[in-house]
């Protein structure tokens, strides 16, 4: 068993749509429905005084998601974390469609819970070795 990790950068986006919640809120509600993800409470949001950011958190029963906007780079850092597999969400699309994003990198991480049995025989090596 092992949980999945995306952590999503996306640069060349439209500045205004990157302190506007209600477009990062949307693209918030549309992961939650498509991946089938369960929030625990409402989504908080908080925006930096003037020309800044947003940042977002959604707490989730399979665990969180995540943004950080940065209009003054014109880039976005998104993180969902779920400690079961989901399908692949096209990232990419949606925040081309949504924040006119140039370019945007998709790193998918598997996060496993329990070590192999290999594993755990070295560490058990390693630790009689130090004795």
């Amino acid at each position: 068993m092992h949980g999945i990790e995306w952590i999503v950068e996306a640069q060349g986006c439209r500045p205004g749509a990157l302190r506007d919640e209600s477009v990062l809120q949307s693209l918030f509600d549309e992961i939650v429905r498509d991946l089938d993800l369960h929030p625990v409470g409402e989504t908080r949001w908080h925006q930096f005084p003037g020309n800044g950011g947003i940042t977002g958190l959604c707490l989730l029963s399979e665990s969180h998601l995540a943004v950080h906007t940065f209009p003054e780079h014109q880039s976005l850092c998104l993180n969902l974390f779920c400690c079961r597999p989901r399908t692949d969400w096209n990232f990419e699309n949606e925040l081309r469609d949504r924040l006119g994003a140039a370019q945007v990198r998709v790193r998918k991480i598997l996060r496993p819970y329990a070590t192999s049995e290999e594993h755990l025989a070295s560490i058990a090596q390693s630790v009689e070795a130090e004795r």
